[in-house]
This record gives structure tokens, C-alpha cells and sequence, in this order.
């Protein structure tokens, strides 16, 4: 009896030893982001990409020798969902969070993670985000003021728009990037003649266009996302408003065209460049890897951000030698020209990325997209 015992001690000891090894030999990055709801097609596109990137790394020998585990929360772009998913990650042991989709549900989350010394890379374009200078935060796309500026230059000094209306949403995003837009517009000049708000999933636009409309406005400029700038577009249209639409970086996504339907003609759309004309040696090899492993193209140009700030994140890691959060934090906070899929990625000390490139397109019939400048 005494020998049955001492053997199954001996086993035990050798699982929970064996239990130690495997965790000793794994590190556990999560992905906060949309997997459902709305925004779904971009969470998805999010978790996909860092997926991709991490089974390269572990078929490489793994970060530092360490297999790497993705943990996926679902925030559904919700503020209160983001903080429990900030929670979760946490307790998961996650050491990095790519992610979230949403300006508003980074912010829910941005807190938690500096308080846990856990890194948070996010392509939230609120200027919002960089204002506390978490020394955990890094922003993998470019602010609204950037992007207020480039979309003021183009409808003052090269469209010549006389009567300008400048629409949002109520989220921390769109509302930051519509104002930062209305503010850049008047400093060089520029006629603002309505600033307006609306309800995000609220579908029926008509009562808000129908006021724009007696307006008699050169341009509607909508700074909020693709679920509602497709219908606010087709409905544009069916109340014939005759006025140009451009599009925020947040309504660039296929959804958009599958909205406003034969309305998406004619749409132009200010963003980075969209992922199939990405010039850098990086874009053509990841992008046909994520083509080759889901059959897809990537939604938007927003799950390319992310994988960018999830390498910048490993190259730190790779660089410092260590998983120490402060360490990489530092490491990355002087990062200059590290070679992306979305271009060099460059961080400013307060972890803001910098050398924000715009482009214009126009949707054509077929969908497709025909720049008009940079």
C-alpha cells in the first residue's frame, strides 16, 4: 500500500512538473476586438491576422524559444465588454493585447492594462488614446488630427468646397475625428455650414438628410463608420441631395459598397492605403500568406495595422531579449523605420505612431477603387 502510494506521489509530481515545463515553454498574447456584433467582419479580420502572424513565429522556434498562445476576447466594440475583456486578458496571463477595433472600446480597456504592465497596440485613431501617455499604449495607425488635416487640404485647397457639411456619429471616434475635421477646415479658411450628429444604428437617416439637404451643401462628410455611412449614402441618394460624399478612414470596408448598393458609385473614401497597393516587400508577402491560408483578402487595412503593431511588439521582444513590459515599452518608444506591411513604423515617445500617409479614392461601379491623390 505504502509503495502504491509513493508511486502515485511520484507520478503526480511528475505532471505538475511536466505542467510547469509546458507553461515555462509558452508566452500568451491576446486579441481584444469585435469577433461579433457589428464590426464583426473587422474583429475577425484582426484575430486572423495576428493568428497568422503567430504560427509563422512559433513554426520559426516560437518567441524566444517560447511557443506562442493567442487568447480572443470579444468586445463587440462595446465599452463595458472591452473593460471585462481587459479583465480576462489580464488574468489569462497575457503579457501584450493587439486590439481593440474601436476607439472607444481601447479606451475602455487602456487603464486596466497599464495598471497590469500588460502592452496594448490598437489602430484606435481618437487623440484621446495617447493623452494619459500610458507607457503600455501604441498606437499601430495614425490620429484623427492627422487625418483632419489631409481631408481639410483636400476639400479647401484642391476640391474648392464652398458649403461644407460635417457629420459623426456620438462615439469617441467619430466624434474627435468629425470635430478635429470641422476645426482643421475654418483654420485654413474653409466653410463649415452644419456640423450634425447621429444615432449609429439607428438606419432611417432621412429626417437629418432631408435638413441637410435645404442646406444646399457642396459636400457631406461622414467621419463615422461603414454601418451607417453606406446607408446614409444610399439614402443620399434616394432623397436626391446633390453633393459629393467622402468617407472617413472608418468606412472603408466591403460592407460599405454592399449598403448603399448602386449609391457607392462615385463615394470617395480618405484612408491609408488600402492593402492590395501597398508598395513594401512585407505587404506582398503577408498579404498573399493571409489570401493563401482564408481564401480572403483582409477586410480593411485595419487588421494590417494590427499585424504591424503585433511585430513591432515581437521585434521589441526579440531586441531586448526579455518579456519585460517596461523593457520593450522602451525599446519601442525609440523604434525608428522598422520595416511594416503598412510602411516603416516609427513610435513617438508617448507612443504615437508618426509618418501618416493618406490617400483619396473613388468607388467605381465595380466596386473597385480609383485613387485621386495623396
Amino acid at each position: 500500500m505504502r509503495k502504491f502510494k509513493k508511486v502515485a506521489k511520484a507520478i503526480a509530481l511528475s505532471a505538475i512538473v511536466a505542467s510547469s515545463s509546458l507553461l515555462a515553454d509558452t508566452v500568451k498574447i491576446g486579441v481584444q476586438a469585435p469577433i461579433t456584433g457589428k464590426y464583426a467582419n473587422e474583429g475577425q479580420g484582426i484575430e486572423q491576422f495576428v493568428k497568422l502572424i503567430v504560427n509563422e513565429k512559433n513554426a520559426q522556434g516560437g518567441l524566444l524559444g517560447k511557443q506562442i498562445e493567442v487568447v480572443t476576447c470579444d468586445d463587440e466594440a462595446k465599452a463595458q465588454k472591452a473593460a471585462v475583456c481587459a479583465r480576462k486578458l489580464v488574468n489569462a496571463g497575457v503579457f501584450a493585447v493587439i486590439g481593440s477595433y474601436t476607439s472607444g472600446a481601447t479606451e475602455a480597456a487602456q487603464a486596466t492594462y497599464y495598471r497590469n504592465k500588460v502592452l496594448q497596440t490598437s489602430d484606435g485613431t481618437s487623440d484621446s488614446l495617447i493623452k494619459r501617455k500610458y507607457w503600455t499604449f501604441f498606437r499601430n495607425s495614425f490620429p484623427n488630427s492627422a487625418q483632419s488635416d489631409f481631408t481639410a487640404d483636400y476639400f479647401v485647397n484642391q476640391k474648392n468646397y464652398k458649403r461644407i457639411v460635417v457629420l459623426s456619429d456620438y462615439s469617441s471616434y467619430s466624434e474627435g475625428l468629425g470635430d478635429a475635421t470641422e476645426e482643421s477646415i475654418k483654420n485654413i479658411g474653409g466653410n463649415v455650414i452644419f456640423r450634425g450628429k447621429i444615432k449609429s444604428g439607428t438606419q432611417n437617416f432621412t429626417a437629418m438628410l432631408t435638413k441637410i439637404k435645404s442646406m444646399n451643401p457642396d459636400v457631406i462628410y461622414y467621419s463615422g463608420y461603414y454601418t451607417d455611412g453606406g446607408l446614409l449614402r444610399s439614402q443620399q441618394k434616394q432623397l436626391g441631395i446633390d453633393a459629393d460624399f467622402v468617407g472617413g478612414d472608418s468606412n472603408d470596408n466591403p460592407d460599405f459598397l454592399k449598403l448603399a448598393g448602386s449609391a457607392a458609385e462615385g463615394t470617395v473614401l480618405i484612408n491609408f492605403p488600402t492593402p492590395d497597393i501597398l508598395p513594401y516587400k512585407e505587404a506582398k508577402k503577408y498579404l498573399k500568406a493571409y489570401e493563401d491560408t482564408y481564401n480572403m483578402k483582409p477586410p480593411s487595412i485595419w487588421a494590417v495595422v494590427n499585424a504591424d503593431g503585433l511585430r513591432a511588439i515581437m521585434h521589441g521582444v526579440e531586441q531586448t531579449k526579455s518579456f519585460d513590459t517596461k523593457k520593450i515599452s522602451d525599446f519601442l518608444h525609440n523604434l525608428k523605420d522598422f520595416p511594416g506591411i503598412t510602411g516603416p513604423v516609427t513610435f513617438r515617445e508617448d507612443g504615437e505612431r508618426i509618418g501618416a500617409k493618406f490617400i483619396v479614392y473613388e468607388i467605381q461601379k465595380d466596386g473597385s477603387y480609383k485613387v485621386l491623390g495623396k
